[in-house]
């Protein structure tokens, strides 16, 4: 299912309609820490606007409650038990088993729902002729020897697999979900339907700052857009880097632009503007008696410092994960993002 067409909004529907054929015990698995946390969220905590399920959960007039858990050993018979477990975590905790964690028994004994997310992450033993070093090889392709050695355990286990990535080019992948693929949903008809952005590309031999600044000036305009139509909308912009370090120099610079932004820089991007956007942008302020000189005072109240976020550390806080998993909050004032690869997934 394509990135944004709710594959984990299927996951919760997925949960409650196995929990009606008698399933209770969910195993969430996925490579990312930082995804684990976003999901926990979602299914956990019911004051979170990204929150699945209704507030009150019921079945023929009996109240469902969601729990975390640790293993299924002692879990609850009556109620929907979830672990959460990154992928490495999970091969690790059954490998060196300890006290009050999960085991391979836990498998055996009672039938468990395997929700795998970025799944493609455990098909690399399926996968062959990557470019992986013998002992990276060993290490992924013994992951997928975990989650295949937890499905079989029980004929009842069902295993569930998401992904935005499936390459079936590879023969090998192919032929492993040709006959399992329960639903495809790909980006192009996500577009076709309407639930996606029509993607424009704008090309320009401007220096950072000012492509960046072109993506602010569009990204006001469609903020003005919106609340012309009464919506409340926030339009966010992501800044993409090749490594950290050029991340974090393009951080600094853009704060340095914006706050030192003047009118004369808006009037030379105005002057120079070929582009149909960038035009219709500049005629709506005009139409709309909306200054350069009020522009810059905006933009530089819009997208200070404190208004930017930066997503690149492996290490990142609980809060600046809750930020990015809760963008469309009334409370939440990011504009800009500056990311490398932490958020091509989930």
């Amino acid at each position: 299912m394509a990135t944004g067409s709710g594959k984990t909004l299927m996951m919760a529907g997925l949960i409650l309609y196995l929990y009606k054929q008698g399933y209770r015990n969910f195993l969430f698995f996925v490579n990312s820490t930082n995804i684990i946390d976003k999901t926990r969220d979602n299914f956990l905590n019911d004051l979170s606007i990204k929150y699945l399920f209704n507030k009150t959960l019921s079945l023929n007039d009996k109240k469902i409650t969601l729990k975390e858990v640790d293993n299924f050993q002692t879990a609850d018979a009556e109620n929907i038990n979830l672990v959460f477990s990154t992928i490495q975590g999970l091969h690790t905790r059954l490998n060196t088993p300890r006290e009050n964690s999960l085991t391979y028994d836990d498998f055996q004994d009672q039938k468990i729902v395997l929700i795998s997310d970025e799944a493609h992450h455990i098909n690399v033993e399926t996968k062959s002729g990557l470019q992986l070093s013998k002992e990276e090889r060993e290490e992924i392709s013994s992951w997928e020897n975990t989650v295949n050695k937890i499905f079989t355990a029980n004929l009842q286990n069902i295993l569930l697999e998401f992904t935005a990535t499936i390459d079936f080019n590879n023969p090998n992948i192919l032929n492993k979900y040709a006959s399992k693929l329960v639903f495809d949903y790909p980006l192009r008809q996500f577009r076709i339907d309407g639930y996606s952005k029509e993607i424009k590309v704008l090309q320009t031999d401007a220096n950072h700052f000012d492509r960046a600044l072109q993506a602010v000036l569009l990204s006001q305009y469609r903020s003005k857009i919106f609340e012309k139509h009464q919506k409340i909308v926030k339009p966010v912009i992501l800044f993409k880097s090749k490594t950290i370090k050029d991340s974090q120099e393009f951080q600094d610079e853009f704060i340095r632009g914006i706050a030192t932004l003047t009118t004369k820089k808006l009037s030379e991007i105005k002057a120079n503007a070929t582009d149909d956007f960038l035009v219709k942008m500049f005629k709506y302020f005009t139409d709309n008696k909306i200054s350069l000189d009020n522009l810059v005072i905006e933009l530089q109240e819009d997208f200070s410092a404190e208004k930017t976020i930066s997503v690149n550390s492996k290490e990142e806080s609980d809060d600046k994960q809750l930020a990015i998993n809760t963008l469309e909050a009334p409370n939440n004032e990011y504009r800009t993002i500056f990311a490398v690869d932490k958020l091509n997934e989930g």
